[in-house]
């Protein structure tokens, strides 16, 4: 079963900058579409961004312009460049595939202060 480890969230001020890591333990490269996900406390999670095969890319209209999703297969990681962060985008943060789920790892807190 592939396990997923998201990392590299913390506290930042407006305006500031983080990237985020999402470490696979199996391979990834057959997989259509991954994305992010994010969750507000007592709300569902809701996508972020997604990045197919082949590259293509989608952006959530709260994040476009701001975020950018990559993928690096042969090292399994799914990534999330964020830049000009709001606190708004405060919120645990969460990769998996867009179709039929893998299991949730434990996510990666982001805290944007005001």
């Amino acid at each position: 079963q592939v396990q997923l480890v998201e990392s590299g969230g913390g506290l930042v001020q407006t305006g500031g900058s983080l990237t985020l890591s999402c470490a696979a333990s199996g391979s990834i490269r057959s997989i259509d579409v991954m994305g992010w996900y994010r969750q507000y406390p007592g709300k569902q999670r809701e996508v972020v961004a997604t990045i197919t095969s082949r590259g293509s890319t989608s952006y959530a209209d709260s994040v476009k312009g701001r975020f950018t999703i990559s993928r690096d297969n042969a090292k399994n990681t799914l990534y999330l460049q964020m830049n000009s962060l709001k606190p708004e985008d405060t919120a645990v943060y969460y990769c998996n595939r867009l179709l039929s789920l893998l299991r949730w790892g434990q996510g990666t807190q982001v805290t944007v202060s005001s």
